[in-house]
């Protein structure tokens, strides 16, 4: 199956471009509202994901992996720069670079993913989905998926390792974001939280299938509030 890959930059001193930034089930919806043809509940559905990236300029950008094209005509008007000359935003075939992944090369990634872990109060209660804290646990989650994930995080030379333990991996865990909510579901609203942590790193293909499978079926839970993305780009 074909899947595109989309950019998009907002105008942050717009308020609804604020708005948006502040509430992932708002992105969502506007996220989804790109592609009127997609029935929202049909299992049949193909999986759109999405991420907003803060880059070191200051500038925020929204990337999104789709089956098909988006149309971001009410973003550009709602969170851009609708006055400017076009293009307003940019989508490629990400079918090409997916076709690129042969098993032992190499790639810089960049992941949002929410890292969470099954704990028990009390003998006899139910589990409760917990978000890990520490970046120690949060990268150990990320290794954890890397055989299923058809990849393995590169490590670095002993001599660039900053402690005996721990510094092993080519990548980097930024501080979370905590983003909160209310979900309305069976009449009843529900608050949900979502601990968003980026990964910055390199990898190796270990898997292409199942590596291609991620990179447009995304990563772990949450994947419908900015959660799940991984990127890819080429070293040097």
């Amino acid at each position: 199956m074909t899947h595109y890959l989309t950019r998009f930059r907002f105008n942050t001193r717009r308020t609804d471009a604020r708005r948006l930034l502040t509430s992932p089930q708002a992105m969502h919806a506007a996220v989804m509202s790109s592609f009127p043809h997609l029935l929202p509940g049909d299992p049949d559905t193909p999986r759109v994901l999405w991420r907003v990236d803060h880059t070191s300029a200051a500038a925020v950008h929204l990337y999104i992996v789709s089956p098909t094209p988006p149309d971001l005509t009410h973003l550009v008007e709602q969170a851009g720069w609708p006055a400017a000359e076009g293009p307003h935003w940019q989508t490629g075939d990400y079918s090409r670079l997916l076709d690129r992944l042969d098993k032992g090369t190499t790639w810089s990634f960049r992941l949002t993913a929410n890292p969470v872990h099954y704990v028990r109060n009390q003998d006899g209660a139910p589990t409760k989905r917990t978000a890990h804290r520490t970046p120690k646990h949060q990268l150990t989650w990320l290794l954890e998926r890397q055989e299923r994930g058809g990849f393995a995080i590169l490590t670095k030379p002993e001599r660039q390792r900053l402690v005996e333990h721990g510094d092993e991996h080519l990548v980097t865990v930024r501080s979370p974001r905590p983003l909160s909510f209310t979900k309305k579901q069976d009449d009843q609203k529900h608050h949900v939280r979502v601990t968003a942590v980026t990964y910055d790193g390199r990898l190796e293909v270990t898997d292409p299938d199942r590596l291609r499978n991620l990179l447009t079926q995304g990563l772990g839970k949450a994947r419908a509030y900015g959660c799940g993305l991984m990127t890819l780009a080429p070293i040097g």
